[in-house]
């Protein structure tokens, strides 16, 4: 039996006859039901439609995005450490090219995601030998495919290899992550942001509950994300998506400017 994808989120469901009557991450308020209504696919069905493209994005740093833009048009990260090549955030297609291209450049050691919408598919740890998928068990009810390679954990921080910690920050979704690598070029630091801190086009970082729907999120979590991440040092921000979601420098400092300019206005009369 086939396992349906959501064409419009990119969300994998279990094997079934048929397709799902509704799609439970489209369904929710942080995101949307195209007005075409919901539409499925299989994995094979991308895989005859679609390719997956990778770019250098900065040191140590390449993106793989899929080409046309399917789903909600994330990119994934794969950050290349001194202790192994970690797979951050996700996109629905795998396929035999992209496996091809991750072995050339030494495998992936560990999966981990940022948020339920770039959950996608587990094939990915198949194919890449079973590899751990690290998720926050703040959102273990979003995940629509068990897998034993699901590692759920539970607090504000994880470490998966050295030098590279997992932060919960919520907002977005309660369990919503990013990723701090402190020695990446030569220890200036980078945040893997994924959209739990989206990079605007002014250079700054926002927050939302919803981002298609413009739901904002309070003051009062927007602190508190910060005070989370205020012991983690940075130079970098790079988010989910190409070509507007990066900042290259002083990141730490755009960040703390971010957070003082959007309680301002949220608590604005």
């Amino acid at each position: 039996m086939p396992a349906f994808i959501c064409s419009a989120c990119g969300t994998q469901y279990p094997p079934s006859d048929a397709s799902p009557g509704a799609c439970l991450a489209c369904t929710d308020e942080r995101q949307f039901v195209p007005t075409s209504g919901q539409s499925w696919i299989t994995l094979e069905g991308l895989r005859k439609a679609y390719s997956n493209k990778f770019r250098r994005l900065a040191r140590g740093i390449t993106t793989i995005e899929t080409t046309p833009a399917f789903g909600i048009g994330q990119r994934a990260i794969l950050a290349h450490t001194s202790s192994g090549n970690v797979l951050w955030d996700c996109i629905a297609l795998i396929d035999d090219a992209t496996v091809d291209l991750l072995n050339g450049m030494g495998g992936v050691s560990a999966i981990a995601i940022s948020h339920p919408h770039y959950y996608t598919t587990r094939e990915w740890s198949h194919a890449l030998g079973g590899v751990p998928i690290y998720l926050h068990a703040a959102d273990r009810e979003w995940v629509m495919r068990a897998d034993p390679a699901v590692q759920f954990w539970e607090g504000d921080t994880k470490t998966i290899g050295p030098n590279l910690t997992l932060i919960r920050l919520g907002g977005h979704f309660d369990g919503g992550t990013v990723l701090h690598w402190a020695d990446w070029s030569e220890g200036r630091g980078v945040v893997l942001s994924g959209d739990i801190l989206q990079v605007v086009p002014s250079g700054h970082v926002s927050f939302m509950w919803s981002y298609p729907n413009l739901i904002p999120l309070s003051a009062a979590k927007v602190e508190r994300m910060a005070k989370i991440l205020e012991p983690f040092a940075f130079d970098a921000v790079y988010g989910a998506f190409s070509g507007r979601n990066q900042i290259d420098a002083n990141g730490k400092q755009v960040v703390a400017a971010s957070v003082a300019r959007y309680i301002a206005r949220i608590n604005e009369t």
